[in-house]
């Protein structure tokens, strides 16, 4: 097939969709990609783009085709609210353009905002083609997680403005089962039309990457990684409170080794200054993708948390999945989905989001552990990971759900 992608973000940004797009040039797809210029999640554009010149590109054998974008800058609600409505208005400019070119099928990666759809939408209508969507921030009530909305006549504007997006594609994936019974009900499609996908990891995930330099600097204490995105919906606070209990209780080795950036990278930091953590914490700042596993192979623990927003009913955070293949205990302070994964695959330790003691106590729990004891669930989580969310199984289901469309 000749497939057309829509995503405001992509390469060089690290998003799952650089991977599955790489699947399908493995299958012999020809593949090009609508998106905007590169600037998440520092918010300054990267080296070489800034709003607006790079209109169309190659990377490796895929044509993008680069939208007007306002870059995220200080990441303020402002900033972002001007990032989510330039890429659609953007991008609409590029249907009629792109509308001219042969394709089969639109695939569209739906991250925030839900608006980022509606060029692919437009483009698979004016073409009378197949139109497959993957949903994997579930709106609005992803927005709320960022800019806390409460007005009840503009809440109820941005879900029926949501459903509108998610009626228009003849195919959705969602990332949950449980999304997918939403979908289901509130849309009222057919059961053959919403499939649930999970996220599953980049095969370079499952590597165990052994940097002397970086195994130099970290050669001591109890090593806690976090890795992505630092934002409101990563609950820092709890992070934060919970360190600071272990520490109070003579866990002094503690090293929370954090690598990414975020909107609230600053706001963590300030939160670290008060409870004097310096110490026990280090911001490694953003990495490409091919870092990673030189982190997570340092690890004694993974680390992910949300905030207590609901949406956990709806999601598996794609970090829990590339944990998962570190093959490395989890901790998690999370609900739904994930809760379950850890329990199933007896991997680690969650607690509720916003629970500072519980996670501290799993944090002591983990700690007192031997290694023997660690490694095993480490093994366990990698076992269920190959067994469950194994990438190449997950780009022929998709495949298979784009050619329905």
């Amino acid at each position: 097939m000749k497939l057309l992608v829509v995503c405001q973000h992509y390469w060089p940004e690290n998003f799952r969709i650089n991977d599955i797009v790489e699947g399908f040039l493995e299958r012999g797809h020809e593949v090009d990609v609508l998106c905007g210029q590169p600037n998440y999640p520092t918010g300054e554009f990267f080296e070489g783009y800034d709003s607006h010149s790079i209109k169309e590109e190659m990377h490796g054998k895929v044509k993008v085709y680069r939208t007007f974008e306002i870059k995220r800058g200080s990441n303020s609600n402002l900033r972002i609210f001007l990032n989510y409505m330039a890429f659609p208005i953007a991008s609409a400019f590029q249907v009629g353009k792109l509308k001219k070119n042969h394709y089969d099928k639109v695939y569209i990666y739906q991250l925030s905002p839900v608006m980022m759809a509606y060029a692919g939408i437009r483009i698979a209508q004016k073409k009378k083609i197949g139109c497959a969507m993957y949903i994997l921030d579930i709106w609005p009530q992803n927005l709320y997680s960022v800019i806390p909305i409460k007005n009840k006549l503009l809440r109820r504007f941005l879900y029926a403005w949501s459903m509108w997006y998610y009626r228009k594609p003849e195919q959705l994936i969602t990332v949950s089962e449980k999304m997918r019974q939403y979908f289901l009900k509130v849309l009222g499609k057919r059961e053959e039309d919403i499939t649930f996908i999970p996220q599953c990891p980049e095969k370079l995930y499952e590597q165990t990457v052994h940097d002397p330099e970086l195994e130099a600097r970290f050669s001591e204490g109890f090593r806690i990684v976090y890795t992505g995105n630092i934002s409101p919906a990563q609950d820092v606070e709890n992070i934060t409170q919970a360190a600071a209990m272990c520490v109070a209780e003579g866990l002094t080795d503690l090293r929370f080794i954090i690598v990414g950036d975020g909107m609230s990278r600053s706001h963590w930091e300030d939160l670290i200054a008060e409870a004097k953590l310096n110490d026990h914490f280090i911001f490694e700042g953003f990495h490409p993708i091919k870092d990673i596993p030189k982190y997570t192979a340092l690890a004694d623990a993974l680390l992910g948390t949300l905030s207590k927003d609901g949406l956990q009913d709806f999601s598996i955070p794609a970090k829990v999945m590339s944990y998962l293949a570190a093959g490395r205990p989890l901790i998690l302070a999370m609900e739904g989905e994930p809760e379950e994964i850890i329990r199933k695959a007896d991997c680690g330790f969650c607690s509720a989001p916003g629970d500072a003691k519980a996670l501290a106590e799993n944090i002591k729990a983990l700690h007192a552990m031997s290694t023997e004891e660690r490694k095993q669930l480490g093994e366990n989580a990698r076992t269920y990971q190959q067994a469950h969310f194994e990438r190449n199984r997950s780009i022929d289901q998709m495949l298979e759900v784009i050619k329905r469309a």
